[in-house]
């Protein structure tokens, strides 16, 4: 070997090592430590938390099973392999699981088995190893130490051999899968070891086509009476295919011994197991009855096979018969078996059968000595669209009739219960439980006719019809205790319901109200319809189970409850609910079993899980479980809410009241909106004027306005106006003034007035005294002076104090007048007549400074 060959050899197996180190992990556990890793492209075991309790890796691409995968997860005690690749399974791989209790390891690749693999494993309940390529099931024994064994499931399309000694340890089983259609050899014995044995599914295709003797003593291993055998994926249409079921006849006892042939071939075979424990226990075995409880399913039937098939279990105590998935090959002529004794027969039941020649089938008229010995006769789903009344009358014995999911129609079933027949015959006289659910049936006035005359009828089941109304009246027998009238059309109930019901289902309706009274009714059943509210409770006094899914209910309240004095189950949940206050304090209350219902009790219990109800409203908890809803005062005390908040709103906004007019902010406010109006007129004017050609008004018309009060016109108009217009000083100019009494524009408003003088005026002269300051124009035009001001359209004013002022007499609102005459800048009229020439000297130049 080159050295070249040798590095790439060593670089394969570090990557492959490298490979294997890095495991991918899975963290889909739940709380309860259910991990469900299934189909998620894993090629190796992942890494789990190690307090997994349950381990699902179903329908990954694992192909292989190390001893150091499982090695750290003790706790497990449900382990799935199901529909992977697995070809290899270490020796040791499961040896550390203790515990666990359900193994799969079906639909792999296992071409061999081993017993190793299942030491250790004692509390092992539950054992899958269906579908993989072995031939044989391993080393032997291959479960010897799995005791407690009660699930097994054994064979698939590789299986060929199972040998005595395969299965022993195995003593006790509840149910035996065993895939066996291609088995080549079966050595007698190899299934005797299970026992008791509960429920067996065998499929046996290959051997009943052509190993019949191998297929019978595979039966006569299983066959106890106690145990419930299932025939799957069989081909019977020769009297020949059905020979191996004489094999569950021969444990037959009658008179104390065994009848006829079958005597030497259970001598034999009894006596090839004659000595050791084995041995011991299958003369036990010989001492019981046949099976007593037959099925078949993936069946084809011929009319020989049938024939032969009655004629082989003739007198046998077989108590159940049934056939799932059945196709009939032939008329339906079986009376050359009219012959055979079939006493026992207590159940008979089809599901899913296909008839080859439907229109030449008998009418099963020739067979009453089948029909008259059942007392449960089941025929669903096999597409039966009539029952002659003459074969109704055969089955004198029955009382349960199933014949659901057929295509009977109103007048099919008024045949098939003799109600055109009017002699005096009774039919089914003994009927107690009728089922005739998924047909066609549209009239319930026609059904109500018929079972009137079922005098013993106690259970009716007409649900998934197409039932849409329902009569004024109806006579029911005084009997019927059980009613499903669930999945039909129905928009309303009336008077028509029995009284005698004890339960109740109208689950899947279109009905919208309920007005019943029955006061036997102990469950009723309402999910799926259109109900608005809970029925009244009065009206169901003995109520203990109801069901209302799936409406359309919004809210229910603890009275609702109480009024149902014995309920103890409500399943009322995927409902829209509106989270009130009430409704979730009262589903909480259920919840922790303090709830109310069942006269005030608290023994009501919510069956389907308080988890299941959700808040639909109000939005913001839209989706919430009800259980997690947490409200406050605004959600649960709603006026006492709005009160406190309408109160807290009235006493801040009186206070903001309060604290605005000692601040004069409404003054100010009210100011400020004259100001604004007027300055939006004054700017209209003045754009209306230039779009109609005028000409612009000069900037300024006056040296100054003249703010005074009226009480103060005399000064003004003897002193201040002539000395200001008409200047006695012939350096001084005249100075033009503006004065409301002569220079206001008359029917325009006050305000309009007094801000066009200002807004035409250099300045304005403010002539203070205790007058001005009570008089409300005079605050106006001030306060206008001020924003003026502020809006940078104006220089300071002049204010001439005609007597004195105290601080405190002027308003404090009049912020800007207050500083002004703290910081002295105003002229004081002076009372001698010497002082006044300087003081008009001061005021005129103050007024006529500056140009424009």
């Amino acid at each position: 070997m080159s050295l070249l060959s040798i590095l790439s050899s060593s670089f394969l197996l570090l990557l492959l090592s490298v490979s294997r180190g890095q495991r991918s992990s899975c963290d889909l556990c739940d709380l309860h430590m259910s991990c469900d890793c299934s189909r998620q492209g894993f090629s190796t075991v992942p890494m789990i938390t190690q307090q997994a309790i349950t381990l699902d890796l179903s329908f990954n691409v694992i192909a292989e099973v190390t001893e150091d995968d499982l090695r750290d997860h003790t706790p497990l005690r449900v382990l799935h392999f199901r529909g992977n690749r697995i070809e290899v399974v270490s020796c040791q791989a499961f040896t550390t699981l203790e515990r666990l209790e359900v193994l799969d390891l079906s639909q792999n690749r296992l071409s061999t088995l081993n017993s190793t693999w299942f030491i250790g494993l004692g509390s092992l309940h539950t054992l899958n190893l269906l579908d993989n390529p072995y031939r044989v099931l391993g080393d032997l024994p291959l479960l010897q130490g799995v005791s407690r064994l009660r699930r097994l499931g054994i064979g698939g399309a590789a299986l060929q051999e199972l040998r005595r000694g395969d299965l022993e340890g195995v003593t006790h089983l509840e149910e035996l899968t065993l895939n066996a259609n291609n088995l080549q050899r079966y050595e007698p014995g190899s299934l005797a070891y299970i026992w008791p044995l509960g429920r067996v599914l065998v499929n046996l295709r290959g051997p009943f086509l052509t190993q019949l003797d191998l297929a019978a003593s595979l039966l006569w291993d299983v066959s106890y009476p106690e145990t419930q055998l299932v025939l799957s994926d069989l081909i019977l249409t020769t009297s020949q295919s059905v020979q191996p079921f004489s094999q569950t006849t021969l444990r037959r006892v009658s008179n104390g011994s065994v009848l006829g042939q079958y005597h030497l071939v259970g001598t034999s075979t009894c006596t090839q197991f004659s000595s050791g424990a084995t041995g011991e226990r299958r003369s036990i075995k010989g001492n019981f009855s046949t099976d007593r409880s037959l099925s078949f399913s993936n069946v084809s039937l011929s009319d020989e096979a049938i024939i032969s098939f009655l004629q082989v279990t003739t007198r046998a105590p077989l108590t159940f018969v049934s056939v799932d998935d059945v196709t009939m090959i032939g008329q339906g002529s079986w009376e050359r078996a009219n012959l055979t004794d079939h006493q026992s027969m207590d159940e008979f039941l089809v599901r899913d059968g296909k008839l080859l020649d439907t229109f030449q089938f008998s009418s099963l008229v020739q067979l009453g000595f089948l029909l008259v010995y059942p007392r449960k006769v089941s025929v669903i789903g096999c597409k039966v669209f009539a029952l002659p009344c003459l074969t109704s009358r055969l089955m004198v014995n029955v009382e349960f009739l199933d014949l659901s999911d057929n295509l009977m129609t109103d007048m099919a079933l008024q045949e098939a219960l003799c109600g055109t027949d009017w002699a005096n015959i009774p039919t089914l006289p003994d009927l107690r439980v009728l089922n005739v659910s998924g047909n066609p049936l549209k009239s319930l006035s026609v059904l109500v006719g018929l079972v009137s005359k079922l005098s013993k009828l106690t259970h009716l089941d007409v649900s998934h019809t197409g039932y849409s109304s329902m009569p004024a009246s109806c006579s029911w027998p005084s009997t019927l205790r059980h009613l499903n009238l669930s999945w039909a059309k129905l928009t309303h109930t009336g008077p028509c319901l029995p009284v005698s019901l004890e339960v109740l289902d109208l689950s899947h309706n279109d009905l919208q109200n309920l007005v019943l009274v029955l006061p036997k009714l102990t469950e009723l059943h309402l999910s799926g319809n259109k109900l608005l509210g809970l029925p009244a409770g009065w009206r169901f006094p003995n109520l203990h189970t109801l069901t209302i899914q799936y409406n359309t209910l919004n809210i229910f309240s603890g009275s609702d409850l109480w009024a149902y004095k014995r309920l103890h189950k409500l399943e009322a949940a995927h409902n829209k609910f509106v989270c009130s206050c009430e409704f979730v304090s009262l589903l909480q209350a259920l919840a922790r079993g303090a709830g109310g219902g069942g006269a005030g009790k608290g023994d009501l219990r919510l069956s389907d899980g308080v988890e299941s109800y959700v808040c639909d409203s109000p939005l913001h908890l839209q989706g919430q479980q009800v259980r997690t809803v947490s409200l406050g005062l605004a959600d649960c005390q709603l006026v006492l809410f709005v009160a406190l908040v309408c109160g807290a709103v009235l006493v801040a906004v009186v206070g903001l009241a309060v604290l605005l007019g000692r601040l004069h902010a409404f003054w100010y406010i009210k100011m400020m909106w004259a100001w604004l109006r007027a300055k939006r007129s004054s700017a209209s004017r003045r754009r209306r004027r230039l779009e109609e050609g005028g000409a612009a008004e000069p900037l300024f018309r006056y040296d100054a306005f003249v703010s005074y009060s009226e009480r103060d016109a005399r000064w003004v108009e003897d002193f201040l106006v002539p000395e200001l217009e008409e200047p006695g000083a012939e350096h001084l100019t005249p100075l033009s003034l503006c004065l409301h009494k002569r220079d206001f524009l008359p029917g325009r408003f006050v305000v309009d007035n007094i801000m066009s003088a200002m807004e035409t005026s250099r300045r304005t002269i403010f002539v203070l005294s205790e007058h001005f300051v009570s008089s409300d124009w005079c605050r106006h035009e001030l306060h206008f002076s001020h924003l003026r001001l502020s809006a940078g359209r104006a220089e300071d004013d002049v204010l001439v104090l005609l007597e004195p002022l105290r601080r405190d007499d002027i308003p404090k609102r009049f912020c800007r007048l207050r500083r002004l005459l703290d910081s002295n800048t105003y002229l004081e009229w002076p009372p001698d007549d010497e002082q006044r020439t300087d003081f008009w000297r001061k005021l005129h130049r103050a007024v006529g400074r500056g140009e424009e």
